[in-house]
């Protein structure tokens, strides 16, 4: 790792649509798998570390105003967001988890499109903060997860995906992510191991 101050905590579309069972998306399997690998509580613990040694803790999730006018894809998952009436702005789904929720001083971002870098103040705001490492998880990691370690990559960003804060529909989808394609533009680690660094690396806690 680079500097004590130098890294922060992306958290990738942890909102009730994503990681709820009742959620329009999660629904489909996704909440489940969070579940099965208690993803939030570990999440949630990873978080607090980071907020006590006054390191950034960031949110981004997907977030359209009404009538989704503010959508820019033309993919057909675009389609079945509308239909459902998916992540709309200030309705429970776009809220992020009631086990995971934001505190004072967590930034949080929304975003219309996959990737949490794109049309959103993220990439700005790390660079003023000479952020050159970022811990990320989220789901799904086969989609949002990829998205944002390959464009930090490109970024010059060091990312670090937190493997057992992440999920995807199904574990199949999410093994294939982080053994497979994960790796070749980032670090993949358990949050025990990211804990375990912030805490030799000089890190005081506030």
């Amino acid at each position: 790792m680079s500097s004590p101050r130098n890294i922060a905590l992306l958290l990738i579309d942890f909102q009730n649509d994503m990681v709820h069972p009742a959620g329009k998306i999660g629904a489909n399997g996704l909440a489940a798998c969070v579940s099965a690998r208690d993803i939030l509580s570990r999440t949630r613990s990873v978080a607090d570390v980071f907020r006590n040694y006054g390191l950034p803790v960031i949110f981004v999730r997907l977030a359209f105003q009404a009538e989704y006018v503010d959508s820019l894809s033309v993919a057909p998952r675009i389609a079945k967001l509308k239909a459902a009436g998916a992540a709309l702005i200030d309705t429970w789904g776009a809220a992020i988890h009631e086990d995971l929720q934001p505190r004072a001083g967590d930034l949080v971002f929304n975003k219309q499109c996959v990737n949490p870098f794109f049309n959103t103040p993220l990439l700005s705001w790390l660079g003023r903060h000479n952020i050159r490492e970022l811990a990320i998880a989220g789901v799904a990691t086969n989609l949002a997860v990829e998205s944002a370690v390959r464009y930090a990559d490109d970024a010059g960003i060091a990312p670090i995906v937190l493997e057992d804060c992440c999920a995807s529909v199904n574990d199949e989808m999410h093994q294939l992510s982080v053994t497979r394609i994960l790796p070749i533009f980032g670090s993949v680690e358990s949050s025990e191991k990211c804990i375990d660094r912030l805490s030799k690396m000089g890190t005081t806690q506030v």
